[in-house]
């Protein structure tokens, strides 16, 4: 693959307006669009995820939108895999592909590679689960605390997954995750181009507020009522899904269920930006 291809990537936190930026630049150029939101992966996940709509994936062919289950085990490292074999067949019809998303932890194996670790055996990635499920997220922060100190300073303590996958692979090699990371970065037979975009807090905020409301008149509610039974699947350990399944449960009220979405998605947007802004190479776009 000649080295002038262009992998053009858009990032920013989640209601910034991606979406439409990232048609608009395809359209112009006459690609396509690789999606880098782990969320959007899962077929059964719509509403909550704030999925293209219909007319958008019709406008311009995307990848990696509503192609797993969420029963189906995904990692990074295979999506990092199966995303360099569509981005090779891509750059054979055309110069540049346009990569978005906000889920940086992809954006960035796609870009930079990510370290080879083993994937877990299916019973202790269960066990983990339950773990979970039955103790609380602050069993999960004492184990790491306990097995990798290091890591535990600089994870986000409040993502599950995260916290689940680095016990994994503690767990799995009896070494502490963080020891495993090498961080090297791969070479790639493309050009990269990083942007991302940005509002001022209040209008971002304002959006959020706005899509948390359509994706209720929507039927998130209904959506998220067919999966509780499923509540304990990674696919389903995120904002829009875990605030409902507690009013299912009855720990919450629905009005106090909405309002949590909002300020879970608002920290959200706040981890995604401080995130974003320890990268290297990143052009910063004004959405206005």
């Amino acid at each position: 693959m000649e080295a002038y291809k262009t992998l053009k990537v858009l990032e920013g936190p989640t209601a910034v307006g991606k979406t439409a930026l990232a048609i608009q630049w395809a359209q112009e150029a006459r690609t396509e669009i690789v999606s880098a939101d782990s969320r959007q992966f899962y077929r059964e996940l719509n509403i909550g995820v704030a999925r293209p709509e219909p007319e958008e994936l019709a406008a311009v062919k995307h990848h990696f939108i509503a192609c797993k289950s969420i029963a189906e085990y995904y990692s990074v490292s295979r999506y990092e895999q199966e995303a360099l074999v569509v981005l090779e067949k891509l750059f054979e019809r055309h110069q540049t592909v346009i990569l978005t998303g906000g889920s940086g932890l992809y954006v960035n194996a796609l870009c930079n590679g990510i370290d080879d670790l083993p994937d877990p055996a299916p019973e202790l990635r269960e066990k983990l689960k339950r773990q979970l499920a039955e103790e609380g997220i602050g069993s999960l922060q004492a184990d790491l605390k306990r097995l990798d100190p290091a890591f535990y300073e600089q994870i986000d303590l409040m993502n599950p997954a995260r916290l689940r996958r680095a016990l994994e692979v503690c767990l799995t090699t009896g070494k502490p995750y963080s020891s495993l990371r090498t961080n090297a970065k791969k070479s790639r037979p493309f050009r990269i181009e990083r942007y991302a975009l940005n509002r001022p807090k209040e209008e971002l905020h304002e959006r959020i507020h706005l899509r948390v409301d359509k994706m209720m008149a929507q039927g998130l509610l209904e959506e998220a009522r067919d999966l509780y039974p499923h509540a304990s699947l990674n696919a389903l350990q995120t904002v829009g899904y875990r605030e409902l399944f507690d009013y299912f449960g009855g720990k919450i009220s629905l009005e106090q269920a909405v309002s949590d979405i909002k300020t879970h998605t608002r920290r959200y947007a706040k981890r995604q930006l401080t995130w974003l802004r320890k990268q290297e190479g990143i052009t910063w776009l004004d959405a206005d």
